[in-house]
């Protein structure tokens, strides 16, 4: 959840993704007391989407200086531009923090609308030992004052991890950053849904009431998402706005448990 707070680099908003890889319905049965949503769940959830993110930073780094038709980051990365889009390989790069990066991207620019639009491919794509495969298609708004920024992002994609295990995500997730004059007034926002297969697990999420937080803050601290675990629906309450690293989940009989957002 910490990485929240490196959301005032670039696009770096796009890490929030998949800090909130959860989801409900209303379906319960009679063994709803034997469900339960883990704290170890929900960290690994969260980890999903900052592994692809990590390309996101220099997606956009590159999609803004495009007019070069060719770019080079101290042997780090390379970047051919093209009428459409461009390609990207990384070699070793090291990216904010991250582990060795590796492998090609291709990105393509939409061209049947305004906005800044543009999706990338990723084919076997390594961040350290996790290989990426699949979309991320990105659409990029803001407002006139240039006061706030948002971003739908729509993701078709596989990882696989070292252990072969395979994680799968399909769905739109909407971010949104309105900048502040303080840290605390600097609110990130996430709505949407999406879904997720995790070690023979199905979660479906809905954002019933959009996710906030800011950056005085390292923690979600306000709306509510649904989540669907195999069929067994619980909810997961952000808080009312005050900074805590905690959530609340309800589960289908009515029984509340609080559960902490920190690493």
């Amino acid at each position: 959840m910490n990485k929240l707070m490196n959301l005032s680099k670039r696009y770096a908003l796009f890490c929030a993704v998949a800090l909130f890889a959860l989801s409900c319905s209303n379906d319960s049965d009679d063994n709803d007391q034997d469900f339960e949503f883990t704290q170890a769940e929900v960290k690994t959830i969260l980890e999903t989407d900052g592994v692809s993110s990590v390309a996101d930073s220099v997606i956009s780094e590159l999609y803004m200086g495009n007019s070069a038709k060719s770019t080079k980051n101290e042997e780090c990365y390379s970047a051919t531009y093209n009428d459409t889009g461009f390609n990207v390989t990384f070699n070793n790069c090291v990216l904010n923090g991250t582990e060795n990066v590796n492998g090609t991207l291709n990105i393509v620019y939409a061209t049947e609308n305004e906005s800044a639009s543009f999706t990338a491919t990723y084919t076997d794509f390594y961040v350290g030992e996790i290989k990426i495969n699949g979309t991320r298609s990105f659409t990029l708004g803001g407002n006139s004052e240039g006061n706030s920024i948002s971003f739908s992002v729509t993701s078709d994609m596989t990882l696989t991890l070292a252990d072969d295990s395979v994680i799968a995500e399909n769905g739109t997730q909407t971010l949104g950053f309105v900048f502040g004059q303080s840290l605390a007034e600097s609110v990130f926002t996430v709505s949407g849904n999406w879904t997720l297969l995790l070690d023979g697990n199905t979660y479906k999420v809905v954002v019933g009431t959009t996710l906030e937080g800011n950056l005085g803050c390292g923690y979600l601290n306000k709306g509510i998402m649904t989540v669907d675990k195999n069929g067994l629906a619980v909810a997961i309450d952000f808080g009312d706005g005050s900074c805590d690293d905690k959530a609340t989940v309800t589960y289908p009989d009515g029984t509340t448990e609080d559960i902490s957002l920190k690493d």
